[in-house]
């Protein structure tokens, strides 16, 4: 399955990043998940996304509640649309410490018992802080994290607070809990892929989201990281979902642009390596064209577990 681990529907029009229009809200997002996108001559849509509300308005503003009520309007629709459709998203809780550590610590714990909520987004760049120097704020939540196996989302790419080492020091206090590198250390003002793709490489719980990436640089990484380290992300919207799919299915191609990458591994980058994180059942790649037309409508082409491919180990 194609499951994307980056996805900001919204029933606001987002404060920070300014888009216009209609709120993207979770019937869009949807409709963009389902594409159909060709991978491989096959039609694939994104069966899951892990969903979170633009991070942006998460900063204060007149007529907003405070504390833990303010955390929970917050994440309304988020769990709304977990609550809506739960074949098709799985909550990230986006995680303020402006608005209390042991606040949001307690929210966390509350939306992963009542709606599933498996991850957790930290943005220091949005919220202010200087995530090297501010452990006391995030110590409650990863601690959460630890207690409840909830994987931790990282924004990085861009100064001043969001260069991926400024997080080893929480990474390195939490060994038990997963950490995933956003965007591949790339973003609006940086690219610090080298630094993201060392750190994946010499931390067994770091991880790197595909999204952002340069292609030829995906290719350079995935000679050499452990075939589990990547995970697939689009950050959409504003992003376009196809893009980074497309980026991915090049590595199935032939050197010098691709790594002769076989469709299993392929699934491992595109889902199951996500998916395994977090407790789901990984599925191998569609094995026709008829299957893979058949999984636009059911995330399991109909087939009962016991009728599935085993997934390669």
């Amino acid at each position: 399955m194609i499951i994307d681990t980056h996805l900001h529907p919204t029933n606001l029009v987002d404060e920070a990043w300014r888009h216009t229009g209609t709120p993207f809200n979770g019937e869009r997002m949807l409709k963009l998940m389902d594409g159909p996108y060709m991978i491989n001559g096959k039609p694939r849509r994104i069966d899951m996304g892990f969903i979170q509300p633009p991070p942006g308005n998460t900063g204060y503003r007149d007529g907003n509640r405070m504390g833990r009520e303010g955390i929970r309007d917050y994440m309304a629709y988020i769990a709304e649309l977990c609550q809506k459709y739960p074949d098709r998203f799985i909550g990230n809780f986006n995680y303020n410490p402006r608005w209390g550590p042991e606040n949001g610590a307690a929210e966390l714990e509350f939306h992963v018992k009542e709606y599933g909520f498996k991850m957790l987004k930290l943005h220091a760049n949005m919220h202010g802080y200087r995530p090297d120097r501010a452990l006391d704020w995030l110590r409650p939540a990863m601690k959460k994290c630890a207690e409840l196996g909830v994987v931790v989302l990282i924004h990085t790419g861009d100064g001043p607070y969001t260069i991926p080492t400024m997080f080893y020091p929480i990474i390195r206090e939490f060994p038990m809990v997963n950490f995933i590198i956003g965007h591949f250390g790339i973003q609006t003002g940086g690219n610090y892929s080298f630094e993201s793709f060392w750190m994946a490489m010499d931390t067994p719980n770091v991880y790197c989201e595909s999204g952002w990436c340069f292609q030829s640089r995906i290719v350079e990484f995935a000679k050499e990281l452990p075939k589990h380290k990547i995970v697939f992300g689009t950050d959409s919207p504003p992003n376009e979902p196809g893009m980074w799919l497309r980026e991915l299915e090049v590595l199935c191609h032939e050197p010098p642009h691709g790594l002769g990458l076989s469709e299993e591994d392929l699934e491992g980058y595109l889902g199951n390596n996500i998916a395994k994180l977090v407790g789901i059942d990984p599925t191998p790649p569609p094995r026709n064209l008829e299957e893979a037309q058949a999984r636009l409508t059911d995330t399991y082409a109909g087939l009962r577990r016991e009728e599935r491919q085993p997934t390669p180990a």
